[in-house]
């Protein structure tokens, strides 16, 4: 299976989704694609041997729908058979996601239904959360919505902050992420909790 992986920065998810893909993994990475020039993610992938893109949103402020279809286009040209997006920061419409509907997974920083949208640390410490993590779901039109594929939890302690809580829960979306995407990859969408 062919997968095009689409970033915003720097990358980390990027870099363990790609390492995941050797050996006998039924996925390789054919494109690391990004909506921001210089995003550091593009020089680790290029430096992992993967084909890398840029489609830059900015030139298409105000028309998202010719921003979506350059970003299409690009994708298509690599002809992958599934998207993972991977810190990508755009939201995407009903038009970009309905052409991808059931072969796009996003990781998202939260224990979702919780927490949909950013600032996600911030919101688990202030609601007094005891425990916090990360989910890879199928992309659906809603934001950060869809089938549930895979959770990772982690304890929110005492005295932490976003920025701890984000290093934890970073740390197991570096777990998480690759096996979500070998089971969906070898045909299985059954749910994982780590």
């Amino acid at each position: 299976m062919r997968v095009a992986i689409l970033i915003s920065g720097g990358g980390s998810n990027m870099v363990a989704l790609a390492r995941s893909m050797t050996g006998d993994h039924p996925a390789r990475a054919v494109l690391v694609l990004s909506n921001t020039d210089g995003a550091g993610g593009l020089a680790r992938a290029e430096d992992m041997g993967i084909e890398t893109a840029v489609v830059d949103h900015r030139p298409y402020k105000g028309d998202r729908a010719a921003f979506e279809d350059a970003l299409h286009n690009r994708i298509v040209a690599s002809a992958p058979d599934l998207i993972c997006l991977a810190g990508f920061m755009r939201v995407l419409t009903e038009g970009f996601v309905s052409r991808w509907q059931g072969r796009m997974l996003n990781i998202h920083p939260s224990l979702l239904p919780k927490y949909r949208g950013l600032h996600t640390h911030a919101r688990a410490i202030e609601a007094g959360e005891s425990e916090h993590g990360c989910t890879v779901h199928e992309v659906t039109p809603a934001l950060d919505d869809g089938p549930i594929l895979g959770q990772a939890r982690v304890p929110v302690l005492p005295g932490d902050t976003p920025d701890t809580l984000a290093a934890r829960v970073l740390e197991q979306e570096h777990r998480l992420y690759p096996a979500v995407l070998r089971r969906v990859a070898s045909g299985d969408k059954t749910r994982i909790d780590l």
